[in-house]
């Protein structure tokens, strides 16, 4: 019995123990505080810490006289981290509680740009990857926040770079699209190639893939013995890009990318996966 009271007692001392040292931990500071803090941490570029103020600025005075300017500053903040997604996600707190604010556009601003670079990840920044071989992924979503913003305050001082942004958005989806063509055309599956190449032309012409797009239209058309495309396709060509590369000294259109290979059943119908290797 007197075993049991004293693991009670114990037990009791270290409870009291944890809950005075919880309430020493626990120490709110005042709101001017922690704004401060974190403006001094984001100019000296700690933005781990500056987080870290906004937070607690945010959970002890959601609606404080700081309260708009924290939730800016915590978009910024979670971008510069390379927290993308936070960023996001605080872009869209802010956009949902402030929807008259003077800095809404800031918002749609950031939470297209975090969204922009949100497929490329860290190892895109500092290594030399094909994003045109990379998933588009947000990429069209960064396209939609960019556009959003663009309508509603086409005067914007961030509209310039968000319409920069959009044409190298299509311009990476074009090239995309040139990327699956080429891989069909390795695997000489052209009819895939031709519609890869055909979707380029209808849907980004104003990209610079549109003239290697034209060039595969043409060889895919006459590969496939379809004069008609083949002859639309070089006229077009022609008209746009007449200094090509497809086009020889005397202006005649001369390309052999398409080469049948002799390869098997097999390596034909798992599109070069199989056989053949």
């Amino acid at each position: 019995m007197r075993s049991v009271v004293r693991l009670l007692l114990i037990s009791t001392i270290i409870a009291l123990a944890s809950g005075c040292a919880s309430n020493r931990e626990v120490e709110v500071l005042p709101e001017e505080t922690y704004y401060d803090n974190a403006r001094q941490a984001m100019n000296s570029g700690n933005f781990n810490e500056a987080e870290e103020n906004l937070d607690a600025l945010e959970t002890y005075y959601p609606f404080g006289r700081y309260a708009e300017q924290a939730q800016l500053d915590l978009i910024f903040a979670r971008y510069q981290n390379l927290d993308l997604e936070g960023s996001r996600a605080a872009a869209d707190r802010f956009m949902r509680l402030n929807p008259q604010s003077d800095h809404l556009d800031y918002a749609m601003y950031m939470r297209g740009l975090a969204s922009y670079n949100l497929d490329m990840g860290l190892a895109a920044r500092y290594f030399p990857i094909d994003v045109a071989a990379r998933s588009p992924g947000e990429q069209l979503q960064a396209f939609r926040d960019f556009s959003q913003l663009l309508n509603r305050f086409p005067d914007s001082e961030y509209a310039p770079d968000a319409r920069q942004r959009m044409i190298a958005i299509r311009n990476r989806m074009a090239e995309l699209e040139l990327h699956a063509a080429r891989y069909y055309i390795k695997r000489e599956a052209f009819v895939a190639a031709n519609n890869r190449a055909r979707y380029v032309v209808e849907n980004f012409p104003s990209s610079p893939a549109v003239e290697e797009a034209l060039i595969l239209l043409a060889d895919t058309f006459r590969f496939m013995d379809l004069k008609k495309g083949a002859s639309d396709a070089i006229a077009t060509l022609r008209q746009n890009f007449p200094n090509s590369e497809a086009f020889d000294e005397n202006g005649e259109f001369q390309s052999d990318r398409l080469r049948r290979q002799n390869r098997s059943l097999t390596n034909v119908v798992t599109f070069g996966l199989m056989g053949d290797e």
